[in-house]
């Protein structure tokens, strides 16, 4: 009866919709869960936030982030983090709550949006986050050398990903960041025929020696648009344990690595400054 009243009244809240720098926000209740919510930018699904628990991943791709988190370091150790995007702080909020102490830095252009989510979905007044309005590739710059665990890139503008965000240049600036050891994960966006991700692999490879990369494995054949979620690093990575996790979620996804991965690219190069372009635009559909 109390879980019946309590969803009744988060129906009853109705959604909040306001305009940011990067279109129509919307934050919308979840049925399920009092203190959920979900964000969108112009219809296009961008995180899920429970502010009573803020440890559940409710996305897909958020959830094999989680993963990637929870591999980073030993449990319940602090972790150095920068994420590149915002969104609802959903990442940053996992981090503070399953490694409390944890020191994170956001990294958000959408200075609206960042207001907006403070006000509806504010942090936990201990979480130790700092928010920065302003360019990803900016504000990555002005990190100083080795001193994050974790960078994590998650930028989206209308649907994609900046140019400038998939560089060689831009992936040295990350692992100029991070500490020896650290972990680099990206939420990359493409489907069929996949040129875009294979590209973003061979880019990796040219700055990281070691390289993860897991999805569901129908965007992977190349049968629909997706997320898929990149791990690079200078040190051999938990591919083992990271194949374990994501085949025990609801939905479950693969990984690849060495030369199956490297076999996936099918001969892509590098993405320098002078040649990158957005992710390519999500089909309609894929919102619907």
């Amino acid at each position: 009866m109390a879980r019946n009243k309590q969803r009744d009244r988060a129906t009853a809240v109705g959604p909040v919709v306001e305009t940011v720098d990067g279109g129509l926000a919307e934050l919308i209740p979840d049925r399920e869960r009092p203190r959920g919510w979900t964000l969108l930018i112009d219809g296009a699904p961008q995180s899920h936030v429970d502010l009573d628990d803020p440890a559940h991943l409710s996305f897909e791709y958020q959830r094999r982030l989680g993963h990637i988190v929870d591999l980073a370091a030993p449990p319940n150790r602090p972790l150095q983090a920068v994420h590149l995007g915002g969104g609802a702080f959903t990442l940053a909020r996992y981090v503070a709550a399953t490694r409390p102490r944890s020191t994170q830095q956001i990294v958000e252009l959408d200075g609206s949006l960042v207001q907006l989510v403070r006000r509806e979905l504010p942090l936990d007044s201990g979480a130790r986050i700092r928010v920065r309005s302003t360019d990803a590739r900016a504000g990555l710059g002005k990190v100083q050398d080795g001193w994050a665990d974790l960078v994590v890139a998650d930028v989206f503008s209308g649907a994609r990903t900046p140019a400038h965000l998939t560089s060689t240049e831009f992936l040295a600036e990350v692992r100029r960041v991070l500490r020896p050891g650290g972990f680099y994960a990206a939420n990359l966006a493409d489907g069929p025929p996949l040129a875009h991700l294979r590209g973003q692999i061979a880019t990796a490879a040219a700055v990281f020696p070691e390289l993860a990369l897991t999805a569901d494995p129908t965007v992977l054949r190349g049968r629909r648009f997706g997320n898929a979620v990149l791990l690079a690093s200078d040190v051999p990575l938990p591919v083992a344990e990271l194949t374990r996790r994501v085949a025990s979620d609801p939905h479950a996804g693969r990984v690849e690595h060495g030369r199956a991965l490297t076999d996936f690219t099918g001969g892509a190069t590098p993405v320098t400054d002078a040649s990158a372009k957005p992710s390519p635009v999500p089909p309609a559909a894929v919102f619907r």
